[in-house]
């Protein structure tokens, strides 16, 4: 690219002219589940957009595959991307990059919102329910996302227990993706940032609850129950370790899941509001059960 001065020495970049060009296709004809299951039976792929979670993308360790920048973004971009990154830019010297300019870029899905930078990225195998459980201390505090569907309240979810200081997340495999781009997005790249995994609905169904316990959990369930007690209650401040379970938007938790829980839990409200989104009460939970 003769016309263009590289921000970093050594990225090796390429400017794009054509929407139809093949380089495009992860960003622009690809659907994120196709990304999904790109190198099936491995791991497959997703795409970030935003200088800030890309950079937290690729401190985290995941493997850039390469790089899309809107022309007249591309100094800003990579500047930002480098403040980010502090002394870690080395990791970029590999990746193509792609550059194309606003007319060839204005057909792309969700373009006004893309911020002229996006990165796809090679997903990580994710370790198993058991071995991420004993990693958490024993005073630990654990988010379960039971069939939460909305990536934006995923997202939001995992900003809020980022932010509050928990210490994993666990999402059932009918839940949104965590790494789909509104979810990081919406979450800041924290998705990132704690550790998480999934875990299917079937053996969540099955023995979910159960494996929790075993591992020394108690569980909460968010619930509008008679017998639910206030969310500062003393009894679950004195709790060691702890799981705080969060259903989907609308039909809420399973029955099965809120019986089996150790505390069925409600926010107190005023005004006649029965309850919050499930990213607002997310957050109340998060703060009131934070550690000891």
């Amino acid at each position: 690219m003769s016309d263009m001065k590289p921000v970093y020495d050594g990225m090796d970049m390429f400017e794009i002219t054509d929407f139809n060009d093949t380089r495009l296709d992860v960003y622009a004809r690809l659907s994120e589940t196709q990304l999904f299951h790109y190198y099936e039976p491995d791991e497959g792929l997703f795409v970030a957009e935003s200088p800030k979670v890309i950079s937290r993308a690729l401190l985290a360790g995941y493997e850039p595959v390469s790089m899309l920048i809107e022309k007249k973004e591309l100094e800003q971009n990579l500047v930002e991307l480098q403040h980010e990154m502090g002394d870690r830019t080395a990791i970029l010297q590999s990746v193509p990059v792609y550059v194309a300019d606003t007319e060839t870029l204005h057909h792309l899905p969700g373009y006004s919102l893309i911020r002229g930078m996006l990165c796809a990225f090679r997903r990580k195998k994710r370790q198993p329910v058991e071995k991420m459980l004993d990693k958490i201390g024993v005073t630990g505090r654990l988010a379960v996302l039971e069939s939460v569907v909305n990536p934006t309240n995923v997202g939001a979810i995992f900003r809020s227990a980022a932010a509050m200081g928990m210490d994993a997340v666990i999402v059932t495999s009918d839940s949104s993706d965590p790494l789909y781009r509104r979810a990081a997005r919406v979450s800041m790249g924290t998705v990132f940032q704690i550790p998480w995994t999934y875990i299917n609905i079937d053996d969540w169904a099955e023995n979910g609850i159960e494996t929790l316990h075993r591992h020394g959990f108690s569980v909460v369930t968010m619930a509008l129950r008679d017998d639910a007690i206030p969310i500062n209650d003393p009894a679950l401040k004195a709790a060691n370790r702890l799981a705080v379970v969060l259903g989907s938007e609308g039909p809420g938790l399973r029955e099965e899941t809120i019986v089996e829980s150790d505390y069925k839990v409600i926010i107190p409200m005023s005004n006649g509001v029965d309850s919050l989104n499930v990213a607002a009460a997310s957050a109340v939970a998060f703060w009131e059960l934070r550690k000891k």
